[in-house]
């Protein structure tokens, strides 16, 4: 429907989106790896045993030893770092690359990473409930996009963001209009196309979890719906200050009075 390319949006609080950067960086390497490096065996070997697969989730099969490669709970996370193919990893990264950084941003390096993770988590998990049974290893970083993309639409939905329409009509929009719509594809696709190719019960798993944990796990005072943080009268007329002094012979120095001519002393 769309592609994202950039927003007006700068960072506030942090310098630099490292975790969003490192993200990044693990699952290109890791596709290079298993879509450059490796053979198609070794590739379907670390699917197998890295990938998310409901029916081991949830008992109703087993993976032979040789492909146990980490303790079977840990592949609600691991899957999110692999990709079938290079278009698969590009359009999850780019989405990550646009909206990550300001995620980051508003909830801090370290609550970032939870928060990626843990919409991980709900994507497989909401995949796994929608086919306990299915063998077929699910991989790919959309359940966690699908989380920051939503927590994005939460805190900037007002942003203009410049979209690639139908791939070639490049536009600037306010977040809210392609997020929503994006949303909603979801949705609708979770409906009509429930065992097709792609896996849109880890994306509407990645959405619920993004909508709730962005309400929680933002920093203080990080507003959101692009609202203004407005400060309170009574903070805002506070004086910031000392008052201005003035020294008297023989007197300590003491707050300046109207009937006061002596220069002040800073």
């Amino acid at each position: 429907m769309f592609i994202p390319l950039h927003d007006a949006n700068t960072l506030k609080h942090i310098k630099l989106q490292w975790v969003t950067l490192g993200l990044i960086a693990v699952n290109v390497a890791a596709w290079l790896f298993t879509g450059v490096i490796a053979s198609e065996q070794v590739s379907q070997a670390t699917f197998l045993g890295l990938g998310y697969i409901p029916a081991v989730a949830f008992d109703h099969a087993v993976l032979p030893p040789q492909l146990e490669l980490v303790p079977e709970p840990l592949t609600y996370i691991t899957y999110a770092f692999f990709h079938a193919g290079f278009w698969h990893l590009a359009s999850n990264m780019l989405f990550l690359w646009v909206f990550g950084d300001n995620v980051e941003d508003a909830m801090g390096h370290v609550r970032f990473l939870i928060f990626y993770l843990l919409c991980a988590v709900a994507g497989a998990l909401c995949h796994g409930l929608a086919g306990t049974s299915s063998q077929a290893p699910l991989i790919g970083a959309s359940g966690a996009i699908s989380g920051v993309v939503t927590a994005y639409l939460v805190l900037h939905p007002r942003v203009r963001v410049w979209v690639l329409v139908f791939m070639r009509i490049p536009l600037p929009l306010p977040a809210f209009v392609p997020l929503l719509l994006w949303i909603g594809q979801q949705f609708t696709m979770l409906v009509l196309e429930p065992d097709g190719g792609v896996s849109w019960g880890a994306h509407v798993g990645g959405i619920l979890a993004g909508g709730v944990l962005i309400l929680v796990m933002r920093r203080s005072g990080v507003p959101l719906f692009d609202r203004e943080v407005v400060t309170p009268r009574a903070v805002r007329d506070r004086p910031t200050g000392n008052p201005i002094m003035v020294a008297v012979a023989g007197q300590p120095p003491r707050p300046r009075l109207p009937w006061d001519k002596r220069q002040p002393l800073n």
